[in-house]
């Protein structure tokens, strides 16, 4: 919203919109240079909370983490859920197509169940990319020893700045999150009635998505 209010010249105080903590990105979007334009914008920080249904209680897949120095630390805080939805209900959190169903059939066959393990399988507690040499986060490093420190501080900076936001996941009361209610009623309790065998609406996802037994996780990621 800054910076859509100083390219169109427009004050805050005329907005008459309420204050926030954003700041204009016009200094970056504006420069020819490349790199860090701003010193004091040398870092993102991003977070997930729920994106979709089909979990039981309709939990989501709490992640946070932050890019700095072209290392992206990621932070999985319930591991030990299903990152892309659960298999029993479909993988919900991702709509159904050929190439998904590919990647599904696949989990049967040996050589090819690793693309069933980076798109939909469970994910370690920690993650760390090089995101100039591994752009699509491919090769996760947190456990090689020579990234060792790296994996440290971006940690130790993520949960300081979490904790200066008084996020309620670094505080220990992430359920909170966990309890809002789902927006769309239709959607609400989708696991619960799904396995109860109630005919459900997930027209976004084949049929065959749908796991009549679920995997089992894979003890080694965690």
């Amino acid at each position: 919203a800054p910076t859509f209010l100083e390219a169109a010249g427009i004050s805050w105080e005329d907005s008459q919109m309420a204050k926030l903590t954003g700041q204009s990105l016009s200094d970056i979007f504006q420069s020819d240079q490349s790199g860090t334009i701003n010193p004091d914008r040398d870092f993102v920080l991003i977070g997930k909370e729920r994106h979709d249904i089909g979990r039981p209680h309709d939990w989501g897949y709490p992640i946070r983490g932050i890019i700095r120095d072209e290392k992206l630390y990621l932070r999985n805080f319930e591991p030990e859920r299903w990152p892309a939805g659960n298999p029993e209900t479909g993988y919900l959190n991702c709509d159904g197509s050929p190439t998904k169903t590919q990647v599904l059939e696949g989990r049967q066959r040996p050589d090819d169940r690793l693309y069933w393990d980076m798109c939909f399988g469970h994910r370690p507690s920690e993650e760390l990319y090089n995101i100039h040499t591994d752009p699509d986060c491919v090769t996760n490093l947190a456990e090689v020893p020579s990234f060792k420190s790296v994996k440290k501080t971006l940690s130790e900076e993520l949960t300081q700045r979490l904790q200066a936001q008084n996020d309620p996941r670094i505080q220990g009361q992430g359920e909170i999150f966990d309890r809002y209610i789902y927006a769309s009623p239709g959607g609400r309790n989708f696991h619960s009635r799904y396995i109860k065998g109630e005919k459900l609406n997930a027209g976004w996802v084949n049929r065959s998505d749908f796991e009549s037994k679920p995997p089992p996780q894979d003890s080694t990621k965690q």
